[in-house]
């Protein structure tokens, strides 16, 4: 796929060209000044997100591109970005394959990249130096703690570099992202001739647009234009559109994201410590109560089963996979990362919820189930 045919690249593209980006990023490495004060929004675990994305291709979505924008940043966490990659490529072979970042890591992991044959990565570069960066950004988290902000803005800009360079050097088309800030705004030239020396691809650049009643102030149009032609007479730039980054969806994760039955796993199990409400931590459940459609097609408690004695460690939840190997789903008040993952790679996806527990069940068998089941 070329520049021209990608719809984050071609404007020819963008009306055409069906793509989707897979929320499976837990993990940020920095937060901006001018980013709101919120917590992640949840990462769905990547046999969700694939499974997610066969519901759309089957519906008749013409997808073409599957992308990781977020909630987090795709090199956080590694592991999950890749097996959620991996998991496209062996099921879709011809499926483009991208991602955008902020490049931290990129080096290590640019050559894994290539040889899933990812065909594009943006890389979010919004300074050429380390004190505009300590301007922009409120923290910086490399690993698993903040470091102080100076010396963090420096490490940036040593693994943007370097990531961007990997990234080319494994084959990969490489597109700049930057968001022009009243900040920054006097040093986009200086970025665009600094990852052209990079061989950076193309670059695209965005203005900051404050939200209402924000302290903070927006670019002038006759600032953008003129960062514009500055910025063009060192790199290819992406034609302006607003639209470009995690905010493309095909389709926002609504009704048509839950989990659904299937003839070899036609039931629900549920954690609950009275069958009212769905109020266990799937660690303290003892029992898991099953639900499922009886004859007449309506979904009903079938039965209670017991669950592992706790301990074991990862032994425990292959074992309550086994347990539950008739179940598309297990409804929880809570589970840690473990049992998610062995329970999602054995085909049961882990939905935490508090909710009622006979509504949620309705719910996950397309609802408006005529009449009730009489227990």
């Amino acid at each position: 796929m070329t520049t021209t045919s990608h719809p984050c690249f071609g404007p020819s593209a963008r009306a055409s060209v069906g793509r989707i980006h897979l929320p499976v990023a837990p993990k940020t490495f920095a937060r901006t000044k001018f980013a709101p004060e919120a917590k992640l929004p949840a990462a769905m675990m990547p046999e969700d997100a694939v499974a997610m994305l066969d519901e759309l291709i089957s519906s008749g979505k013409k997808i073409k591109v599957v992308g990781i924008t977020g909630p987090g940043d795709p090199l956080a966490d590694f592991d999950a970005t890749y097996k959620t990659l991996k998991l496209v490529r062996d099921k879709y072979p011809r499926m483009n394959l991208c991602l955008t970042t902020l490049g931290i890591g990129g080096e290590n992991y640019a050559e894994k990249l290539a040889e899933l044959n990812t065909s594009h990565i943006t890389v979010l570069v919004d300074a050429a130096d380390s004190a505009t960066a300590e301007k922009i950004y409120a923290w910086i988290r490399p690993s698993t703690k903040n470091i102080p902000l100076p010396e963090a803005t420096i490490l940036l800009m040593k693994e943007q570099a370097a990531a961007i360079k990997a990234f080319k050097e494994a084959g990969l088309t490489v597109k700049i992202n930057t968001t022009i800030y009243p900040e920054n705004v006097a040093q986009i030239e200086n970025i665009a001739r600094a990852v052209k020396t990079m061989d950076a691809d193309i670059m695209g650049l965005t203005p900051f647009i404050p939200e209402k009643k924000s302290l903070f102030s927006a670019v002038s149009d006759v600032q953008i234009e003129t960062a514009r032609e500055l910025a063009a007479k060192h790199i290819e730039l992406m034609e302006p559109w607003l639209r470009c980054g995690s905010d493309i969806e095909l389709e926002q994760p609504t009704s048509s994201s839950l989990p659904k039955p299937s003839l070899s796993r036609p039931n629900v199990a549920v954690a609950s410590s009275g069958g009212m409400d769905i109020d266990l931590h799937l660690g303290h459940a003892q029992k898991i109560m099953i639900y499922g459609p009886r004859e007449d097609g309506l979904a009903c408690l079938l039965e209670t089963r017991l669950a592992p004695e706790p301990g074991g460690g990862a032994t425990r939840w292959e074992k309550l996979s086994a347990i539950l190997n008739d179940c598309f789903v297990l409804l929880c008040d809570a589970a840690g990362e473990t049992p998610k993952k062995i329970l999602a790679a054995n085909g049961i996806r882990t939905v935490i919820s508090d909710e009622n527990v006979e509504g949620t069940v309705d719910v996950l068998y397309g609802g408006g189930k005529k009449g009730k089941c009489k227990k």
